[in-house]
């Protein structure tokens, strides 16, 4: 059996707050991500491709206000109606997928956890996480405050994924400030972590490149950072720029503005390579 091919896609989107019109653009993307190239005919034709996808942080619902994201998980039957959307994409495409984040209503009743599920090809579920650290901050943008604990509740649980290929750490966006949470996904065995986002556009402009270069570097594990981009109908402006970047920290390819996807072939030699001639183990760990 030959070696397994694997690929690595970030999708940006420019997500609207209507669940059928963001399930409709994200099925084009994918169509689009998974056409076979000659680079991977032959692997595919063996059956040795494996592709993750990566979506943005509130890939079904955004725009509008966090209420009614809360409407939205009370509405889903405790998110079934969603998460079975996309693990049919999962399996339409064959691909993994870390699907973004959506609105799953907390056992509290009263508020929702931002969640990044994990699909199989199959469309089993491999994994979930729930954001732990939530955005309440002031930033000079239309929005001016930001208050996400108001409907939101915030995760507890760090989460790897281990697949065949990898395993996979799951943040979401603003973790990517913390990084405590990517040194415990690394000392759990990621060799890539997901980050969904919705980024501002202040603070991306001035931080985002920044930060996950930094988190690539520091952890030696691939970066596969999805975000969300454009003016939406709240008038919240996102930053875009959706990156995957490489251990060395090296951004192999990015997409600044507009609606689409990057790949990269993900290299598993690469993490040896870098981890062995560059260990990271440090005394001060616990």
């Amino acid at each position: 059996m030959g070696q397994t091919m694997v690929k690595l896609t970030a999708i940006q989107l420019s997500s609207a707050a209507d669940v059928a019109t963001n399930l409709d653009k994200i099925a084009e993307l994918l169509s689009e991500a998974t056409k076979i190239t000659e680079a991977t005919e032959a692997a595919e034709a063996k059956g040795n491709v494996e592709h993750l996808v990566v979506l943005p942080e509130c890939c079904l619902f955004f725009g509008s206000k966090d209420s009614e994201q809360l409407n939205l998980a009370k509405q889903s039957a405790q998110g079934d109606a969603l998460c079975s959307a996309l693990a049919q994409l999962a399996k339409r495409y064959k691909v993994y997928l870390v699907a973004g984040t959506i609105p799953l209503l907390a056992s509290s009743g009263d508020k929702f956890t931002n969640t990044s599920c994990t699909f199989a090809p199959s469309g089993k579920m491999l994994g979930r996480y729930d954001k732990i650290h939530l955005f309440d901050v002031n930033v000079s943008d239309n929005t001016n405050s930001y208050c996400e604990s108001r409907y939101t509740q915030a995760g507890t649980e760090v989460s790897v994924v281990n697949t065949a290929f990898a395993n996979i750490g799951l943040s979401v966006c603003f973790d990517l400030r913390f990084p405590s949470l990517f040194q415990q996904l690394s000392n759990k065995g990621a060799d890539i972590i997901t980050i969904p986002s919705a980024f501002t556009k202040v603070t991306g402009k001035a931080h985002w490149q920044t930060l996950l270069q930094a988190r690539a570097i520091e952890n030696q594990v691939y970066i596969v950072a999805a975000g969300q981009e454009g003016v939406h109908e709240n008038g919240r402006e996102t930053w875009g720029h959706s990156m995957i970047i490489n251990p060395w920290g090296e951004i192999e390819k990015s997409i600044a503005t507009g609606e689409g996807f990057i790949t990269v072939e993900y290299q598993k030699e690469e993490i040896i390579r870098i981890r062995q001639s560059m260990p990271l183990k440090s005394p001060l760990s616990v």
